[in-house]
């Protein structure tokens, strides 16, 4: 198997389109064309004890987030139907990204070999990345924590 990616600040965004929640689309090069970065992040599951918490931080921090103009998009390999039940049980106010084939975390090297207790398997970093209006990554970061790191990246990028 190929050494996956590992994308860095100043990097160009890979680009993408990507199936949503409701069964529409979206385009990195379209939002950004719209004049607004995205924060995306990727996350192993729907409706799991870290990644409920991470969702969260995001939605009680979005306001912060649109003020500032930036897209959150959030990925796992979940399907629609598990996103829309994440997404109501908790009132996220953004998107999340039906990934299932694991491409997308595959252009941005967050599909990886993982052991849990003596067994191997493929499966999601925990990863979040911030891409600016002109296509390049602002910030990168791989196997963040779900408490504190969305104020971490708020703080980084300016905006607290």
């Amino acid at each position: 198997m190929a050494e996956p990616v590992t994308l860095s600040v100043g990097d160009e965004a890979p680009d993408f389109e990507a199936t949503l929640t409701d069964g529409s689309t979206a385009s990195l090069s379209e939002i950004l064309s719209s004049g607004r970065g995205v924060i995306l992040y990727f996350y192993p599951r729907d409706n799991t004890p870290g990644c409920t918490v991470q969702a969260c931080d995001f939605r009680d921090n979005f306001e912060m987030f649109d003020e500032n103009k930036w897209v959150v998009l959030g990925v796992s390999t979940d399907s629609a139907s598990s996103h829309e039940k994440f997404i109501s049980k908790h009132e996220l106010p953004f998107d999340l990204i039906v990934d299932e084939d694991a491409e997308l975390h595959q252009a941005y090297g967050t599909w990886r070999e993982k052991n849990m207790y003596g067994k191997t398997y493929m499966g999601t970093l925990r990863s979040t990345f911030a891409i600016g209006v002109d296509g390049k990554i602002e910030w990168a970061g791989y196997k963040v924590r779900t408490k504190g790191h969305v104020e971490g990246l708020m703080e980084d990028m300016g905006m607290v």
